[in-house]
């Protein structure tokens, strides 16, 4: 409960503090490419009888996906409450990816939690984290996928919480 509360404390101290917003600001337009591109999809909107159709290019962001906006946000936030890691879990590798990069940037070292049947479908993201710099950390058990590196990620963070930031990827977690 320690670590929801330190989490809860920190975001409430930066999240209307105008030096961490400016940061975070500059860190998502210089460096993940924010705002992502609209892209008028002409063929689609003809296809589908004239409504406008966009196409968000969450794509065309550093790293390649959505991933890296809240990222750079946990880990500039983890960087602030004096941590000098990050651990996260990953599925398909974006996740992974992001945090890694995120992690490199703004010094901090990182670890990884993949299945090992994740890994093995998705080598060419752990080959991109571990050229970040990121441990990728194979999971063996259970299913060997996304649940149970969320598992060994939880179990990791709670044995480590005074120098430890776990990156949330996936949609749970504790408040904020």
């Amino acid at each position: 409960m320690n670590a929801v509360i330190e989490l809860e404390n920190a975001y409430e101290m930066y999240k209307e503090d105008e030096g961490f917003q400016q940061e975070l600001q500059s860190l998502l337009v210089n460096y993940a490419g924010r705002p992502s591109l609209l892209y008028q999809a002409e063929k689609m909107t003809k296809d589908l009888g004239g409504a406008k159709i966009y196409l968000k290019r969450e794509d065309l962001n550093h790293t390649g996906s959505h991933k890296i906006n809240n990222v750079l946000g946990q880990v500039l936030l983890a960087k602030k409450m004096g941590k000098a890691r990050v651990i996260a879990e990953t599925g398909a590798g974006q996740h992974g990816v992001a945090t890694a990069t995120a992690a490199a940037l703004l010094g901090l070292e990182c670890r990884i939690y993949m299945g090992r049947e994740d890994m093995e479908r998705q080598a060419l993201n752990v080959y991109r984290m571990e050229l970040l710099g990121a441990e990728v950390q194979a999971v063996t058990s259970g299913t060997q996928t996304l649940k149970d590196a969320v598992n060994e990620t939880m179990r990791e963070w709670v044995s480590r919480v005074h120098d430890t930031h776990y990156v949330l990827g996936s949609v749970m977690g504790p408040h904020p």
